[in-house]
């Protein structure tokens, strides 16, 4: 597994958007806009929380991967990519989840 396919798959997402939507999923959602965007994530977020549920495995992994997808594509629609997703986490680590909480509830 290559460590740079969050980054591929946004320079991709990133060309989607010039991209005919009757040749393009992801550019058909972005012509659709946020609100579509964000529905499909909700869908794959219940998807995600039933196959869980089930305990299934393989499904699981399909389900968070439509999960991730479809929030990298709001990332790009809202000018956003991974690599700010992954800095955030980056200065979460080593902080305690209830640390990192409260720091953000201060303010």
């Amino acid at each position: 597994m290559k460590n740079d396919t969050l980054e591929r798959l946004a320079e991709v997402l990133e060309e989607r958007k010039s991209a005919d939507p009757q040749s393009s999923y992801v550019a058909k959602l972005y012509g659709k806009g946020l609100d579509a965007i964000l529905k499909k994530i909700g869908e794959e977020a219940t998807e995600t929380v039933m196959a869980a549920k089930d305990g299934e495995g393989e499904r699981i992994v399909s389900e968070v991967a439509d999960l991730w997808f479809h929030c990298l594509v709001m990332l790009a629609h809202e000018g956003l990519g991974p690599t700010a997703v992954l800095a955030e986490l980056d200065r979460r680590f080593g902080l305690s989840g209830l640390e990192e909480k409260a720091r953000r509830t201060e303010g």
